[in-house]
């Protein structure tokens, strides 16, 4: 196989393993830590970055001399690995959601005041 077919299609599975990772880090922050919301997301977003930036040195390592310059290891695969990651963190922490049972309820809905 081509090296930045391989390249590309480990990026896919490692979005889809960093989407379970940060699922699984998210649902535990919000209960052993407290944090909720935009805090949750932000330590998820910086934990799928690190894996991509370790997935690259991992990378860079194994395909330096297969591939013509070390910016095309750097840029394939770079919007699939974050596609994949956002599909799969939100599957995954909608799942373990409903398997603990914690899903909230939704806000409730205003009703118009009649006009006078």
């Amino acid at each position: 196989m081509n090296p930045i077919k391989t390249i590309y299609w480990l990026r896919v599975a490692l979005g889809i393993t960093a989407g379970a990772i940060c699922a699984g880090a998210s649902k535990l922050i919000e209960t052993k830590i407290g944090l909720d919301g935009t805090s949750v997301i932000l330590y998820s977003i910086t934990i799928a970055l690190l894996i991509y930036l370790l997935s690259f040195r991992l990378l860079k390592t194994k395909f330096q001399n297969q591939v013509e310059t070390p910016s095309k290891i750097t840029m394939t695969g770079i919007g699939i690995y974050f596609i994949a990651w956002i599909t799969f963190y939100i599957l995954f922490y909608t799942i373990i959601l409903y398997v603990t049972n914690t899903i909230p309820e939704p806000l409730p809905v205003a009703t118009p005041t009649p006009e006078i």
